[in-house]
């Protein structure tokens, strides 16, 4: 199986490219925003952020996952913000279907309970991203 994994790999590119060229979906994305509850011990912490990186590196369908910490900087559409997330994750898949065996994945679901017990309040969507080029 190891043999098909470049040829498969090659295909997904030369498919990703194609669509690109077309404008079309290049990837899709999982975007949870987030804001820890106050009184998160250091262990707990910890205990998160080891969850999100066996994640990031141990579900298959994952392309890329990023963590991100809130820039303010005093432009006029941060004061349209109703709420306050300080953190937020971006997960990137090659399509839909690597998202839901993501959200399928057991380590996930662990990251999942733990999210649940850690935040204080978050918001999560998921978005087809495309790319728009001057032709």
């Amino acid at each position: 199986m190891e043999a098909l994994e470049p040829e498969a790999d090659d295909a997904r590119r030369k498919a990703e490219a194609a669509r690109a060229a077309r404008g079309l979906v290049i990837v899709v994305v999982h975007v949870v925003l987030f804001r820890p509850k106050a009184d998160l011990s250091e262990q707990n912490r910890q205990e998160m952020f080891d969850a999100l990186r066996s994640a990031a590196t141990g579900i298959p369908s994952v392309r890329r996952f990023l963590v991100c910490t809130r820039v303010t900087h005093g432009a006029a559409y941060e004061r349209l913000a109703t709420e306050d997330f300080p953190f937020a994750a971006i997960v990137e898949f090659d399509d839909l279907a690597g998202l839901q065996a993501y959200l399928r994945h057991p380590q996930h679901e662990k990251l999942g309970a733990l999210f649940y017990r850690f935040q204080e309040m978050a918001m999560a969507y998921d978005y087809e991203v495309g790319e728009v080029r001057s032709t």
